[in-house]
């Protein structure tokens, strides 16, 4: 709704309407992947469940990511405005002013940063701010524009809530955080590959050269499968932190997301319509199986390899 549209609401109209606008400038749907971080932390202090720091953590976390993805939206708001998918949002229709998204936007930064110092460790502040900087400047409006790979890096950006929760328990990284960073980090581009085969028209309206956009579906499909394949060696490498309860679960969900990928493939090769939706929407089965098997097998605090 426009500023103009928004004149004609009640006093009450007009509150739920700005709330649900600067709501909608975080992005609220991805601040999901800020529960990456309570493996991370379960498994950084096996066997103990630190609630407040937890608790603590995810408030910073979900600050930090509702930052970034306000400047986002201010970097890409030209973008925005060329494509189907996100010509609804604030900044592209003209129902916030730049500036007052400025504002909000480097308010959540400060707050996120101030937040996890305050609660958890400098090494986790500064990493929240970090991340904001490399999703900001390294990725929307540098790699984005200019490389048909920028979901890749993009999944840094994705990935960092575990080193954070690592951090946070720890004040340090060690490298089984480092395994599931690359987990989240492998995940990204198959997962928005995927969604990108069904929209890969906007982003060619936009000039964006997200992979699907520049190539053709069975190159597509071929990069999916090598990062899918990516993505479940990282997974089960992380079995040499964890016990059973995850080495079978991890598995089971490897094996299973190749399938998906591969079956993908198979159909684009065939000539038949890709249907990618499916495995978009099997790869966040696939990651919230992974992660839960990660808290789970951490909070019962079975006997590892490494002697936890």
């Amino acid at each position: 709704m426009s500023v103009c549209e928004r004149s004609g609401l009640s006093m009450r109209g007009r509150v739920r309407t700005t709330v649900s606008d600067y709501l909608a400038l975080t992005k609220p749907r991805t601040i999901h992947l800020v529960v990456g971080a309570i493996p991370a932390i379960l498994l950084a202090d096996r066997g103990v469940v630190p609630w407040l720091l937890l608790l603590n953590t995810l408030i910073g976390l979900t600050l930090m990511t509702a930052g970034g993805n306000t400047l986002n939206c201010i970097a890409d708001a030209d973008i925005d405005k060329q494509m189907k998918r996100t010509a609804g949002r604030p900044l592209a229709r003209g129902a916030i002013s730049t500036r007052l998204a400025l504002v909000f936007g480097l308010a959540l930064t400060v707050g996120s940063f101030v937040w996890l110092l305050w609660t958890t460790t400098l090494t986790a502040a500064l990493l929240a701010v970090a991340t904001i900087a490399f999703y900001v400047f390294v990725y929307t409006l540098w790699i984005k524009r200019r490389s048909s790979h920028n979901v890749v890096w993009g999944g840094a950006a994705n990935a960092m809530p575990v080193l954070i929760g690592w951090s946070a328990v720890t004040g340090t990284i060690a490298w089984q955080a480092l395994v599931m960073f690359a987990i989240i980090f492998f995940w990204t581009p198959p997962h928005s590959w995927a969604l990108a085969l069904r929209n890969k028209e906007d982003y060619q309206a936009a000039r964006v050269p997200m992979l699907p956009a520049v190539a053709t579906e069975c190159s597509v499909t071929k990069q999916i499968i090598v990062y899918t394949w990516l993505t479940a060696c990282a997974t089960l490498l992380l079995v040499l932190a964890t016990g059973w309860l995850y080495d079978a679960f991890a598995l089971f969900a490897a094996a299973w997301l190749l399938v998906m990928a591969y079956r993908l493939d198979a159909r684009v090769r065939r000539g038949e319509p890709a249907e990618s939706m499916g495995l978009f929407k099997r790869s966040n089965t696939y990651l919230t199986v992974v992660f839960c098997a990660v808290a789970v097998d951490s909070s019962i605090a079975l006997p590892t390899l490494l002697g936890h």
